[in-house]
């Protein structure tokens, strides 16, 4: 082994925000996210993904990233080539959600100074998705591994690894995952659907917070 080819791939870090709440806007339109980003800004999301399957996706994230707080984490989600994640970062996006965990896209987000957060479930795809340079780990669809898979399977992970559940969670789910050792959430159609109106996505951002708060006290 070369003396380089031993030097360990340092991730871009997960932010230290006040909640680890993603907030997944698929299908949102360039018109709609301005009002729907500021209503869930001020619900108390600081992450925030347009999935790239949505309607002229960078558009949207353009828009947001150029009004959203600079502590709050503007990206994409779907995000499934190295092209792609080129995409965002022009757009403005810091962080790339993926439902796969592909080394040439985690090392890309890396490499761009990008957050990094591919979607694994099981031991191999993790500990890949790790070596390339994630900054954290999104088990997905976390409904089909339930709170007792994720469990089995962070035991064997990193301590200080970042784990998130991601598909079909919502904020009733919010305890039962944190025993399992989640300390991140993606909500999806549960927060918002197209055509939803701001102040209805923000009521359910208001529940979601909500529920963080009394899992995770301070």
């Amino acid at each position: 082994m070369s003396p380089a080819s031993s030097i360990p791939i340092l991730p871009v870090p997960w932010p230290a925000l006040r909640r680890n709440l993603v907030a997944i806007l698929r299908g949102i339109t360039p018109e709609e996210i301005g009002g729907i980003g500021v209503t869930l800004i001020e619900a108390g999301f600081e992450a925030i993904e347009v999935p790239l399957n949505s309607p002229d996706p960078l558009a949207s994230i353009g828009r947001l990233a150029a009004i959203a707080p600079p502590h709050v984490l503007v990206g994409a989600g779907t995000v499934l080539s190295v092209a792609d994640v080129d995409r965002v970062a022009a757009a403005g996006g810091r962080l790339i959600v993926s439902p796969n965990a592909d080394p040439a896209v985690i090392g890309r987000a890396r490499d761009r100074g990008l957050v990094a957060m591919p979607g694994v479930f099981t031991a191999t795809e993790a500990f890949a998705a790790l070596a390339a340079g994630a900054s954290a780990l999104k088990f997905f669809p976390a409904n089909v591994l339930g709170p007792a898979g994720i469990a089995a399977l962070k035991a064997v992970l990193p301590k200080d690894v970042l784990v998130g559940a991601v598909g079909g969670v919502a904020e009733g789910d919010f305890a039962a995952y944190a025993t399992a050792g989640c300390r991140a959430f993606g909500l999806g159609s549960g927060l918002y659907k197209p055509g939803d109106e701001a102040d209805t996505v923000g009521a359910r951002a208001r529940r979601a917070v909500a529920a963080w708060d009394a899992v995770f006290p301070g």
